[in-house]
């Protein structure tokens, strides 16, 4: 199987360019379009022959052409008009940074309802893929898009991630991280916002109904009880369409959202703060009450977010925003006119693509 540093061994490529006498801006816009050790082999195979025409090498059955495995994986590594654009800005953005990138996209957005759009454990899998022959020395940019997901794969995900770069990750958040989104963004050792980004909280929800919700109307009927017991019929209705154990659910859940974002912080951007443990508290109830925060689809912008105390830092002020926009505005016409629900993309073209059936 070709790893993605084999698939671009840019010093083997630079070198077969050398002996075809391609050089400058001809030689990138060759690079550009190299897409597999396929290609590679096949220049290597004709460099020396590169001097000759193509009807006198045809002639002289010196030309490599390509098989049709080559040309298979070619078109398929070279992909939709999408996913050169996306990869264009890809390597952009890592030129700007000189950082690995990884592009974590959902389009919940433009395919609203359509299964597979939040964090899964499958998501891992797409990780796995692009990290793979990462230069983990030189930190990650994580450009995260998401809705959020499922608590137990965001906690593995952060693991799994933080297992191979260390704290050297700086979450970058062109539009929207909700939730279990923040939560990622909050293991990163800095968070990227512009004027048009946004945050959400971390109060989790289970089967859609937000868990901090269901504590406090469950406290709020004991009280009520308590006071008048007139209003126990009221109550009564409304609790018997509880489950079983959902108040225990609900406070394990908070409970457990608490905790994982609490030790990523602590381990991450307040890693130096000697104020961390001051802090930490305030801005869980800030992330995470409810009854602050009225919704979870609530919208922090990042001067709400700077005021409650995260590390943040203006995308504008970053030196690639306009990288940054671009690549996010890629992925969202990519969503909107293609079947892709989910992208993990890096900066070698290297992708895992979650489409509709």
């Amino acid at each position: 199987m070709t790893t993605a540093r084999e698939s671009l061994d840019m010093e083997a490529i630079t070198e077969v360019f050398r002996q075809l006498g391609l050089t400058g801006e001809k030689e990138r816009e060759h690079f550009q379009h190299l897409s597999d050790l396929g290609n590679l082999k096949a220049l290597k195979k004709n460099a020396p022959n590169s001097r000759k025409s193509a009807t006198t090498l045809e002639k002289e059955g010196k030309i490599a052409m390509p098989s049709w495995n080559e040309i298979f994986n070619e078109i398929h590594v070279t992909g939709s008009p999408h996913d050169v654009v996306r990869r264009k800005y890809l390597a952009q953005m890592n030129e700007a940074t000189g950082r690995n990138v990884i592009a974590y996209y959902s389009g919940w957005l433009q395919k609203e309802g359509v299964p597979s759009t939040s964090i899964t454990d499958e998501d891992k899998s797409g990780f796995m893929a692009v990290i793979d022959g990462m230069d983990a020395s030189i930190g990650l940019d994580l450009v995260i898009h998401t809705p959020g997901g499922d608590a137990a794969a965001t906690e593995s995900l952060v693991d799994y991630i933080r297992s191979v770069f260390g704290t050297d990750i700086r979450a970058i958040v062109p539009q929207i991280a909700m939730s279990a989104g923040i939560m990622i963004a909050c293991a990163c050792k800095e968070i990227l916002m512009g004027k048009q980004s946004s945050l959400g909280p971390i109060d989790p929800q289970l089967g859609g109904i937000a868990a901090h919700g269901v504590v406090e109307e469950f406290n709020r009927a004991k009280r009520e009880v308590q006071r008048d017991s007139s209003s126990i019929p009221i109550w009564q209705a409304i609790i018997s369409n509880y489950t079983p154990t959902l108040i225990g659910d609900c406070e394990k859940a908070i409970d457990w959202s608490n905790e994982l974002t609490a030790e990523w912080l602590r381990s991450g951007m307040f890693n130096q703060d000697s104020e961390a443990d001051a802090k930490i508290p305030v801005l869980l109830q800030e992330l995470g009450d409810h009854a602050l925060t009225k919704s979870h689809a609530r919208h922090l912008s990042f001067d709400r977010c700077l005021e409650m105390g995260l590390k943040v830092s203006a995308l504008e002020e970053s030196g690639f925003q306009d990288e940054a926009l671009s690549l996010h505005h890629a992925y969202v016409q990519t969503f909107a006119a293609t079947p892709a629900v989910k992208i993990i993309e890096n900066q070698y073209g290297t992708a895992f693509i979650k489409a509709m059936r």
